[in-house]
């Protein structure tokens, strides 16, 4: 029997996130085998469409095995057949569903450099983010139940609560935010054990709606390379290269992170050393998803909170472009609300968000009772 979220789920990410139309080709990227249901369904729709869809699994227990001995050789060669297949795709959907979100853990540096370099760079950031209609998302599994505290029950509600929403409305909220930053020549930021300026002037801003991310809700743009000086105290935890982070704290000079500490500041400071970009901020974005109220561990996810901001070393974004490149672009997350210790935005020296909230009239619909 068929699950109704499920179609639900489906439609609206071939109909809405990527527009999948007669005739064209999907590749349908399934990590982890908990996500076949959905990965049916996606393909059962995209043939009624009268799309052609295709499919990838990848296993993430040989994936560590894979990893553990490649050589860059070896990840030119794979890199370069994905790349082609990548290449014949009009569209793309991602479902990520591991049912051990650590399996990667221990895998050394080199080699995962190697992997993001000559692999997901080349593939990912360069073909499918610039040559496709994409689209990400996770799936509901006890691994991520677990993750979150909750019984599978509970995070499959909670899961199709935040990626059903209203996208739609939700992206007509956002524009007079996207108008606002693009007038806006300076940020600053504050809270607990942080103090931020920099400038966003000449960025342009863009939206996130459902047309990438599955769940979404934020609009991003980007500091100007060298303007943000300060320090930041993220509030959540963070999962990079499998490594669990916590306490991140970033101290800035003309645009660089020249101390960089947390709980493994060693990993830390090794992956900020992958290249020179790593050290500047590609990203700066507000989280605005009322359904997702507190961090689970998955960026996906806890870089939607409502209330929050992330603030990204490494890769700048397409259109909110500031120069900067780097092999990571890692989206860390810290919360404004009352409950993780409150926080102010200004813009252009007007307090635009206090405590997680919009306090400007023309932005009051982007609060969380008015997008649900």
């Amino acid at each position: 029997m068929r699950d109704k979220r499920i179609e639900k789920l489906a439609n609206n990410l071939l109909s809405y996130s990527i527009s999948l139309k007669k005739g064209e080709h999907i590749l349908i990227d399934i990590l982890g085998e908990d996500a076949v249901p959905l990965a049916k369904e996606l393909i059962r729709q995209a043939e009624e469409i009268g799309a052609y869809p295709h499919f990838n699994i990848v296993n993430y227990e040989i994936m560590r095995e894979f990893l553990k001995n490649c050589t860059e050789e070896q990840m030119k060669m794979y890199a370069k057949h994905e790349a082609q297949r990548m290449q014949d795709m009009d569209a793309y959907i991602g479902i990520r569903a591991s049912t051990n979100t650590a399996e990667l853990n221990g895998i050394e540096k080199e080699k995962m450099e190697i992997y993001n370099k000559y692999y997901t760079v080349p593939v990912h950031f360069e073909e499918r983010v610039k040559h496709t209609r994409w689209c990400i998302l996770r799936y509901p599994n006890n691994s991520m139940a677990q993750m979150s505290n909750m019984s599978l029950e509970e995070f499959e509600d909670f899961f199709f609560n935040v990626c059903t929403l209203d996208y739609e409305k939700m992206s007509k909220a956002m524009d007079k935010l996207v108008d606002l930053m693009n007038k806006t020549k300076s940020v600053h930021i504050v809270g607990p054990d942080t103090d931020l300026s920099f400038s966003i002037e000449g960025i342009p801003a863009e939206k996130y709606m459902g047309t990438f991310n599955i769940p979404d809700g934020e609009v991003a743009s980007a500091p100007v390379k060298t303007s943000v000086n300060g320090y930041i105290t993220y509030n959540t935890e963070t999962r990079y290269n499998g490594i669990l982070f916590n306490n991140i704290r970033f101290e800035f000079k003309d645009g660089k992170i020249v101390n960089a500490t947390s709980n493994k500041t060693k990993e830390l400071n090794a992956i900020l050393d992958t290249d020179e970009g790593a050290r500047y901020i590609g990203e700066f974005a507000l989280g605005l998803n009322p359904y997702v109220e507190r961090p689970i561990g998955d960026t996906l996810f806890d870089e939607k909170i409502k209330g929050s901001f992330h603030f990204t070393p490494g890769d700048s974004l397409e259109e909110s472009d500031n120069g900067n490149r780097s092999a990571i672009h890692w989206d860390i997350v810290n919360i404004q609300t009352p409950e993780y210790g409150g926080g102010e935005i200004y813009f252009d020296d007007v307090l635009v968000r206090k405590d997680g909230r919009f306090v400007l009239e023309e932005l009051e619909a982007l609060n969380p009772e008015n997008l649900v």
